[in-house]
């Protein structure tokens, strides 16, 4: 158990950097869940409670860390198989709780991908995390893009799974507002119950249970003001096309064969953007292709971890997309 505070930056106050202060911390090498205490902020500086997994490697451990974002509507828990797989091997690997998710701090409002972002970066300051490989799935496949942006300089490889870098259409934005009222007036058990079987592909429902009462209770443990906040802040989302063109850094791009939300298509997309990128299609698994086929998944992306912790196949300059606009 860690109990840490940091303040995170959301852009709209202050110098706009990330630290942490008052670190207070209790992190062991076998792996750790941490807090950031307090809630509220002066300036656009916020001070939040963080829950967040660290497990695996730290002196000599293989390669970067290994940072894993959860997507919407889950927690840092849908990385399991990957958080349990990866450090048994010696890499550290670090899985947080998102603002308004799982253990962290809810603020409502409208998160955008940059307050996520900035908060991630404040949480790898305190762990003393200067450069990783950072993975996201869906919305965490957003947030890796728009960390990718503000801080290429702190990003040794790229995992995209089941995401999309498209700005939202005007009938997504419209949707996803609506979403956040109904969210914020039922709750989150009806929207679980009827994303169930389209989070997952449809037939791993009943073959898979385990992994479908996994998913089911993340998705009603969310808070509900949370989730709003986060899909008011998607609906705002810029097109991260020209970030990835400029990618400079090894990239391994994930999809589901049958992900309905982000289909093989959008992935296609993002390998063709990204300049050397490896794409990997997994069969028999829908948008959550790292629990319903943890094996395949983790098969792939340990290929892709043993090809950057080769020499050779490390770029002669530290990764540097750019700043976009």
């Amino acid at each position: 158990m860690a109990q840490v505070r940091i303040a995170t930056n959301d852009g709209t106050g202050g110098t706009g950097g990330t630290g942490a202060v008052d670190a207070a911390d209790a992190t062991s090498a076998s792996g750790a869940t941490g807090g950031v205490g307090g809630v509220g902020g002066v300036g656009g500086t916020w001070e939040l409670t963080v829950g967040y997994d660290d497990e695996g490697g730290r002196d000599g451990a293989v390669g970067d860390p290994l940072v894993l974002v959860h997507g919407h509507p889950f927690d840092r828990s849908m990385w399991r198989p990957q958080l349990r797989w990866f450090s048994r091997y010696g890499r550290r690997v670090i899985a947080p709780d998102l603002r308004g998710y799982g253990e962290t701090t809810v603020v409502p409002g409208t998160t955008t991908l940059d307050v996520f972002a900035r908060d991630l970066a404040a949480l790898l300051d305190h762990l003393g995390v200067r450069r990783c490989v950072l993975g996201g799935l869906s919305m965490g496949g957003q947030i890796v893009m728009e960390f990718l942006r503000l801080f290429p300089e702190r990003v040794g490889g790229l995992l995209l799974a089941d995401t999309l870098c498209a700005p939202e259409t005007p009938g997504g934005r419209a949707a996803r507002y609506a979403m956040a009222e109904r969210l914020l007036a039922e709750g989150m058990a009806g929207y679980a119950a009827e994303a169930l079987p389209r989070m997952m592909a449809a037939y791993n429902v009943e073959a898979l249970p385990s992994v479908a009462r996994h998913v089911l209770g993340m998705m009603r443990g969310t808070p509900p003001e949370g989730a709003a906040a986060a899909l008011r802040g998607r609906a705002v989302r810029p097109d991260y096309a020209p970030v990835l063109r400029r990618v400079a850094v090894p990239t391994l791009v994930v999809v589901g064969q049958d992900d309905e939300y982000t289909p093989v298509a959008d992935a296609r997309r993002l390998h063709e953007l990204i300049p050397g990128s490896v794409l990997t299609v997994v069969p028999g698994a829908g948008h959550l292709p790292n629990l319903e086929r943890s094996t395949e998944f983790n098969a792939a992306l340990r290929a892709f971890l043993d090809g950057l912790d080769r020499p050779a196949t490390r770029p002669a300059t530290p990764g540097n997309a750019g700043r976009a606009g």
